[in-house]
């Protein structure tokens, strides 16, 4: 073969493979012309299509104002497009932050929270305190608003005053639960002990957990919980036997619910556990007096922290066996 047919063979076979490089390339020729060499940039973030200039993706310093002077390697495809391996979802919100200075943004947590991702990776600080500054708002409102959590099943309600480190209120009321009547104030007395329910978790929401219990087999019952244990429950409930048929009714001991609210809070931050809180609760739990129409009991187990105090209205009224056509007395 003649140098001349080497030569050009040779000089074929290389156009050949200049023709079959890829359509992208990440070397500093195209780099340079694709950015510095323009006014404009195209970004292909992730399959979405974004038509911007350098000036403004250089108004901070950010990963994208690095890719515009050339600090920053970057893919750049046939058509001129910088190809950017980020989801595009976002980055229009990112533009537009970099262009007003300011912009909306989502309200759903998780959203927000992917915006905030969005901006640490192109290291746009700007958008960084916006979206900490949206999230603590956020938290904020959050934590004012009063939530009640209902039970569901006896394995949540464990669960939740298990691993709660705020003492908790638990509230139990099933007003179906009854085979007998109701007495004539008992329906009365019902929507006090809700109503102060409600008053309670609006004094004291933030240091104590308030749940409702609707599926449970009391009627009205209060119990207080303190570090992953009961501490007291207060019954509203009674018994009471009435001329032939026996009826159900419904007590509403304000001060006693009150003041074992008050009690509760000897657990908050853990204060419970130390020798202070438990001298302050039993000093408490032997000076309060059991109110009329109320009995206290007791329950042992091992050392004096781990009593309860139940607190049940007393089954006092009973039926009158005086005789026919004399009135009845009911002690109440």
């Amino acid at each position: 073969m003649s140098a001349e047919a080497s030569v050009g063979s040779h000089a074929a076979d290389s156009a050949q493979s200049t023709l079959s490089l890829p359509a992208c390339h990440n070397t500093d020729e195209l780099r340079n012309q694709g950015l510095l060499g323009s006014k404009y940039v195209k970004l292909n973030v992730g399959g979405s299509l974004h038509y911007t200039t350098v000036q403004t993706l250089s108004k901070e310093d950010s990963l994208l104002k690095s890719i515009c002077n050339g600090g920053t390697d970057v893919t750049i495809d046939s058509e001129g497009w910088v190809v950017l391996d980020r989801c595009g979802r976002h980055f229009g919100l990112v533009l537009n932050f970099l262009r007003d200075g300011s912009v909306p943004l989502p309200e759903d947590h998780r959203e927000l929270d992917e915006v905030l991702k969005e901006a640490q990776y192109y290291r746009v600080q700007g958008l960084i305190q916006h979206c900490l500054t949206a999230m603590q708002k956020q938290k904020d409102v959050f934590e004012s608003v009063c939530r009640i959590p209902m039970i569901t099943s006896a394995k949540e309600e464990q669960k939740m005053i298990a691993t709660c480190r705020k003492p908790v209120v638990k509230l139990q009321n099933n007003r179906g639960n009854n085979k007998y009547s109701y007495t004539s104030n008992s329906d009365d007395n019902l929507l006090k002990n809700i109503e102060l329910f409600d008053k309670l978790v609006l004094r004291f929401n933030g240091r104590v957990l308030f749940v409702k219990d609707v599926l449970g087999d009391e009627i009205c019952c209060w119990s207080f919980y303190g570090e992953g244990r009961k501490i007291a429950e207060v019954c509203c409930t009674s018994i009471v036997y009435a001329t032939e048929k026996k009826q159900t009714k419904v007590e509403f001991p304000e001060a006693r619910i009150f003041e074992e609210t008050l009690n509760i809070l000897i657990y908050e931050n853990g204060r419970g556990s130390s020798p202070g809180g438990l001298h302050l609760l039993d000093s408490r739990g032997s000076g309060s007096t059991s109110g009329a129409g109320q009995s206290e009991e007791e329950g042992g187990a091992v050392g004096g922290d781990r009593r309860v105090r139940r607190i049940h209205v007393r089954r006092h009224i009973m039926h009158d066996e005086r005789g026919h056509g004399q009135q009845t007395v009911y002690k109440d």
